[in-house]
């Protein structure tokens, strides 16, 4: 889910923390025989490639990573969020699908969210396609009004669960694999053939959301990996010994998926572990979480977003639960 925090200065004013970049891409590999990955499970679209791995590159809207995908005729901005658990189109830019959707409710860190549901023909970027989408309509205006360009919507978990994802910040690019079905145990990017490069986690996938487990003074915390979220989130409901190892700095107000925002502490986490990979000190919000346990029927420790995935070219086979992250 995307989120941001603004630095709050006073009892009415706050600033934005970060700044807004953006250029239009898209890939421009050529195909090299065509693929086709059937779902394993009933609501998860078909999906096609005109090649089994491509680039993508991709942009910044803040620290939210934007490809250009296509729905129907529609073309535009939309944004890589693992933390959405399907694809979340933007309700002013596709009306003509009101008439046909169910009314629904999301949940996220600031509260339950408005939204409708149906299933779309298709949807595409690069040389993948969708077909028979899940989505949700909701409004994202928000969004773009902090982020000051327009955005179609959210591309969520559902998307990828079939697929290697290698995230390249320094670069801006994305690279996808589509792992088949006979090369589920044997397939591996060649930026992974050197093991001493990179450290091995594991990842689970549990109703389209991408958690994993960490660890901080001795206790077992788990956390869901939100490319939506600028920010890593720690749940002010755990023990104090774990706040030991926070330093708060600062008060910040915190949007989520919804309009509302929320007060939240700003601080640095230390001493933090997930595997044996070791994470000295990273920047974290401190705030309830208790709304998230609602919205995923499974209460989550955290969240760890841009702050921590971009520190190091980080990697996920979602097929396999595997999550690489580099020196």
């Amino acid at each position: 889910m995307a989120i941001a925090a603004t630095v709050a200065t006073g009892d009415n004013e706050s600033y934005p923390s970060l700044a807004v970049t953006f250029s239009n891409t898209v890939s421009s590999a050529k195909p090299q025989g065509k693929i086709t990955l059937l779902p394993v499970i009933s609501n998860d679209p078909v999906i096609t490639s005109d090649l089994p791995s491509c680039i993508i590159p991709f942009s910044r809207a803040g620290n939210l990573i934007v490809i250009r995908a296509k729905v129907d005729t529609t073309e535009g901005n939309f944004i890589l969020d693992t933390g959405a658990p399907k694809l979340i189109l933007n309700t002013t830019y596709f009306r003509q699908y009101l008439s046909s959707a169910v009314n629904t409710e999301s949940g996220g860190i600031t509260g339950s969210v408005a939204a409708s549901t149906l299933t779309i023909p298709g949807l595409s970027f690069g040389p993948i396609r969708y077909y028979r989408v899940e989505t949700d309509l909701a409004d994202l205006g928000h969004i773009e009004n902090s982020k000051g360009i327009k955005i179609l919507g959210l591309l969520g978990m559902q998307l990828f669960k079939k697929f290697e994802m290698i995230i390249d910040y320094e670069k801006n690019q994305l690279h996808l694999h589509l792992v088949g079905k006979k090369e589920k145990a044997r397939y591996k990017n060649v930026m992974l053939n050197d093991t001493a490069s990179y450290y091995t986690m594991r990842i689970r996938i549990w109703e389209n959301k991408l958690l994993t487990v960490g660890e901080i003074a001795g206790k077992k915390l788990t956390f869901i990996i939100d490319t939506g979220a600028e920010s890593n989130v720690l749940d002010s409901r755990l023990p104090d010994k774990i706040f030991r190892n926070v330093n708060i700095t600062s008060r910040v107000l915190l949007s989520g998926s919804g309009s509302k925002k929320v007060e939240a502490l700003y601080g640095d986490m230390r001493n933090m572990k997930l595997g044996t990979f070791p994470i000295d000190s990273v920047p974290v919000l401190v705030t309830n979480l208790e709304k998230m346990c609602y919205a995923f029927e499974e209460c989550i420790d955290g969240m760890l977003g841009f702050d921590f995935l971009s520190l190091h070219k980080i990697g996920f086979n979602f097929v396999t639960g595997k999550m690489y992250i580099w020196k």
